[in-house]
């Protein structure tokens, strides 16, 4: 656990500070409060670092988020205080995450949420997540999932399009490479 270690000093404590500076007190406590209506259980929303960290450390409310939004997803929680049965059980969230739509790289890593390294990317994760779920008919939060705008165009519509030449690519018209003498020395 984070208790474990030492204080960081230097270029990583610059560092953490950075990634600490992106957590955002509000997207958590919407994150907690989201949590909240789709398992029924009373928590804590409140959105400062430390309760978001108490709340989600140890992944069995994460593991019963996902099993309300699509039930069965983990199969087992582990309920636990061991360290490697609490890594099972934010793994076992993220891995069911990916199942769920979230992309891999709105993610985070295990040690992110377990060891407080990232806490931001848990709650971009849950945020991703929560975009999903109105998908599975629950609640979702954030900005509503984008649909897909698929355009068909003509064949006779595609050959006129290569035909153009686009205002980007300029124009050579008269050009030639009479004066270009890069690295040609002065021949006597």
């Amino acid at each position: 656990m984070a208790t474990n270690r030492a204080t960081k000093s230097g270029f990583a404590a610059e560092a953490q500070r950075k990634v600490n500076a992106k957590y955002s007190e509000e997207l958590a406590q919407e994150c907690l409060e989201w949590i909240r209506t789709i398992t029924n259980e009373d928590i804590n929303c409140g959105g400062d670092m430390d309760n978001f960290y108490e709340v989600l450390k140890d992944g069995t409310l994460l593991c019963r988020l996902v099993n309300c939004i699509q039930s069965g997803s983990v199969k087992k929680i582990n309920n636990t205080t061991m360290a490697f049965k609490c890594m099972e059980n934010i793994n076992a969230f993220l891995e069911t995450a990916k199942v769920l739509g979230v992309p891999a790289q709105e993610t985070f890593q295990t040690v992110d949420l377990w060891e407080r390294q990232n806490l931001n990317s848990v709650v971009i994760c849950i945020q991703s997540l929560g975009r999903k779920a109105g998908n599975f008919g629950k609640p979702s939060i954030g900005p509503k999932e984008a649909e897909k705008n698929e355009r068909h165009f003509s064949e006779d519509k595609l050959k006129a399009g290569q035909s153009i030449i686009g205002l980007q690519m300029g124009s050579n018209k008269g050009a030639n490479q009479s004066g270009i003498n890069f690295g040609n020395t002065r021949h006597m």
